[in-house]
């Protein structure tokens, strides 16, 4: 089966570009444009059920694009909704997830792989089957399974969606299944940065990561390793992560389901001994059911602040997440990860972050001196968890994820019975 897609933009030339690129991408689809300019709103009873997944741009007439966006996500059974941002910041980025976009694109310069990628996982998603990609000249195949430097095979590069200076980070389609994956390229560390002994503790993680299956943690498709570089596969949230919720505001019943969900991962990764070491929104994804899904966990992170720590022991970057003990680079251990829960179940409460100042070490100092955030009034039956969980002393905080939980969920059981509300 082909995709079905209704294009929605003022601009002629730019639907005939976006045309293209679907022609290009897929083997006979079905293209319809839409002018908002000249036609006016889509009729209330519209349905999209003809279509796959609609492209829709920011620019719609005259009425903001963002209108459009919540009016179609309201829709029953809409089909998904590609939205492409004439400023792709990610501010912009995060308000139209909120609204209901699959996934956002630039509409500066079409990336053609990402576009692709994207609209498969709309069928998927509509629950098509994964239209038959163009086919390939037999000369395209080594150029398409270049990530930089490296070139893995069965794996078609898309797009780079991140770089560090230890990893990038690459969307990528598996040419085996045909299915969007997120590919991570760990390069090791020269000799004299001290980091060759955390490469290989890393490369340990993740063989004993690869094997946990459990719905809050994220499928590890496949793992490699060359003599400078590894590579792990893993599965790709075209949703996005926590930040567009928490941003959008989350009720409280939910951010202690939410906290359960991930303190349930913790636990299984504590278990078979991995610690994630960056817990923060931006690594806690979301499936297509609303389940939280952990990300980037084991030593990738600790490689990353080896590398990137100075002369004078400054860390790079803004560490809002960190335990008191990470910050100051002290032994850590489960409670250092049950404090990152913690800050995050308070930003899910309030919607800002407890700690924030003008520089990441000033940051850290906050972790480690200022007083614990307090909750307003409607909320302090939730104080007792986030303070054991944001303990300033690691000994006054949960022992492990297990005290943790049975806290969550005996409050979970209170909060269903006090509001009523049906558990999700």
């Amino acid at each position: 089966m082909t995709v079905r897609v209704l294009i929605i933009d003022e601009q002629e030339p730019y639907r005939r570009l976006l045309a293209q690129h679907v022609s290009t991408g897929f083997e006979e689809p079905t293209i319809v444009e839409y002018d908002p300019a000249a036609r006016g709103p889509l009729p209330a009873d519209f349905s999209g059920s003809a279509y796959d997944v609609v492209l829709l741009a920011d620019t719609t007439g005259g009425a903001p694009g963002l209108e459009w966006l919540r009016d179609l996500a309201r829709r029953h059974d809409f089909p998904p909704v590609i939205y492409l941002l004439s400023e792709p910041e990610p501010a912009q980025r995060d308000e139209a997830l909120a609204a209901g976009a699959l996934a956002c694109l630039s509409k500066r310069k079409v990336d053609h792989g990402q576009l692709v990628a994207v609209l498969r996982a709309a069928q998927a998603r509509r629950g098509q089957p994964a239209a038959a990609p163009a086919p390939l000249r037999a000369d395209d195949a080594p150029r398409l399974s270049r990530f930089g430097d490296f070139t893995i095979r069965g794996y078609r590069f898309v797009s780079q969606l991140a770089e560090t200076p230890v990893s990038t980070v690459y969307l990528a389609v598996d040419e085996r299944s045909g299915g969007e994956v997120v590919l991570k390229v760990l390069r090791r560390p020269p000799e004299n940065a001290g980091g060759t002994a955390t490469f290989d503790r890393f490369l340990k993680e993740y063989q004993i990561a690869a094997a946990i299956v459990h719905p809050n943690i994220v499928r590890i498709h496949d793992f490699g390793v060359s003599d400078d570089q590894a590579f792990i596969v893993m599965e790709y949230f075209p949703r996005g992560d926590l930040r567009a919720q928490i941003k959008a505001g989350i009720a409280p019943l939910q951010a202690l389901r939410y906290l359960r969900q991930m303190a349930e991962a913790l636990q299984i990764l504590h278990t078979a001994g991995v610690l994630h070491r960056d817990l923060k929104p931006g690594n806690v994804m979301l499936r297509d059911d609303s389940t939280l899904v952990l990300i980037d966990y084991g030593l990738s992170k600790q490689l990353e602040l080896e590398t990137a720590i100075t002369g004078s022991g400054e860390i790079f970057g803004t560490p809002y997440y960190m335990s008191p003990e990470q910050g100051h680079g002290r032994p850590t251990d489960e409670r250092s990860d049950i404090y990152s829960l913690g800050i995050i179940f308070y930003e899910m409460l309030m919607r800002r972050k407890p700690y924030v100042a003008g520089t990441s070490m000033q940051v850290i100092y906050k972790h480690a001196n200022s007083p614990l955030p307090e909750l307003p009034p409607e909320l302090k039956r939730f104080e007792p968890i986030l303070f054991n969980c944001i303990a300033k002393d690691p000994q006054r905080r949960y022992l492990g994820v297990d005290g943790l939980l049975d806290a969550v969920r005996e409050l979970e059981r209170d909060e269903l019975e006090r509001t009523g509300a049906a558990r999700a």
